[in-house]
């Protein structure tokens, strides 16, 4: 009877470390998978605080061109405005696509290319949009690492007693593969 009662304290002991250890690594995958978004979302204000200064830069020599920084100006608007992760990655792909757009269009234009202060927005703009795609691609990583340890058994009973569900990649928005056309 002794030796029952060990067994099932030891077996009862056994599951409950398990389950606390298990639940403590779904938290801190979680909270690793916000971290990275807030990683993005940094990313994002950079490329926001640039943007007006590249308009401002650029808006004179190219006044024609005045519905590719209404279009961006308006983007920003709803990215500032959006409430949730998924409005947010929406509005930046906007973003993105204005700015595609923009600098199809300042190629294009090799008087604006001698203009330091352009050129100089321009290599930042680069650099930033290069740090998103990184920031984006560790951030489904992580949603990745976090989706998979949901799932897998016996991780998956745990998850599901204590309401982990499973997270959205970031997805590019329908027609970010094409290239903006510029035509005059």
């Amino acid at each position: 009877m002794k030796k029952l009662l060990i067994i099932i304290l030891a077996i009862v002991l056994i599951i409950g470390l398990y389950t606390w250890t298990a639940y403590n690594g779904l938290v801190i995958s979680k909270e690793a998978v916000t971290a990275q978004w807030q990683q993005v979302e940094t990313q994002y204000q950079r490329r926001f605080d640039l943007i007006p200064n590249l308009v401002e830069s650029v808006k004179g020599a190219m006044s024609q061109e005045q519905a590719i920084f209404t279009a961006l100006a308006e983007a920003r608007t709803r990215y500032a405005g959006a409430q949730t992760v998924s409005d947010r990655a929406v509005a930046a792909s906007q973003v993105e696509t204005s700015l595609g757009r923009l600098l199809a269009v300042i190629e294009n234009y090799p008087a604006l290319k001698s203009i330091d202060a352009v050129q100089n927005l321009m290599t930042q703009l680069e650099g930033t949009e290069n740090r998103v795609s990184v920031e984006r691609q560790r951030f489904n990583e992580s949603v990745r690492t976090y989706n998979v340890a949901i799932k897998r058994f016996p991780k998956s009973m745990i998850a599901s007693i204590f309401g982990f569900e499973e997270l959205a990649y970031f997805e590019a928005q329908t027609g970010a593969d094409i290239a903006p056309k510029v035509q005059f």
